[in-house]
């Protein structure tokens, strides 16, 4: 077997992007001090064709040196908006009928492996700060919470690594036949 070339892979310009249909989910930053952590968001969301990712309180915006080391022009393809407030960003997406998921361990949450997502909703994922995970208030206006299953000892993934599983997950069941 042979590595493809970049030429080869039939990449989309960020116009194309622009005008692509976009899977019904939009990604909340909680509070990510991070930016490599951010960019790398950017980059997953482009991938897998992210309707928007909503910045909140000290999560940093584009444009940033960092943001763009790890997202590398997803910045430019993947619509967002910045919120002062991670409660405002989640009252906006209420009003705008968005099934609202913090993605935390938190009592009752679902397991990431019984969670099957209606292809006619709207679904928001709020990803919290690296130490402190989703807020508690913002915990409060979910309407449930995702857990990723883990088995080792640390029970704690890096939010860029947790964006990724989620994303991909979610893109997986939507389009699966």
């Amino acid at each position: 077997m042979r590595k493809l070339k970049n030429s080869e892979l039939n990449r989309i310009s960020v116009n194309e992007f622009k005008l692509q249909k976009k899977i019904p989910l939009v990604i909340v930053l909680d509070n990510i001090r991070s930016l490599n952590n951010i960019g790398s968001v950017f980059r997953t969301s482009d991938a897998f064709l992210i309707e928007k990712i909503f910045l909140c309180g000290i999560t940093a915006c584009p444009p940033k040196t960092e943001i763009h080391k790890t997202a590398l022009g997803a910045t430019d393809s993947v619509d967002w908006q910045y919120f002062n407030n991670t409660v405002d960003a989640v009252n906006e997406l209420k009003n705008n009928n968005y099934i609202i998921v913090s993605i935390e361990q938190v009592e009752n949450s679902v397991s990431l492996l019984d969670f099957y997502p209606d292809k006619n909703k709207k679904y928001a994922f709020i990803l919290g700060n690296e130490v402190k995970g989703v807020l508690q208030d913002v915990v409060n206006l979910s309407d449930f919470s995702i857990e990723i299953p883990q088995f080792g000892t640390k029970h704690s993934l890096n939010i860029s690594v947790t964006t990724g599983i989620v994303i991909w997950d979610f893109f997986y069941k939507i389009n699966k036949k």
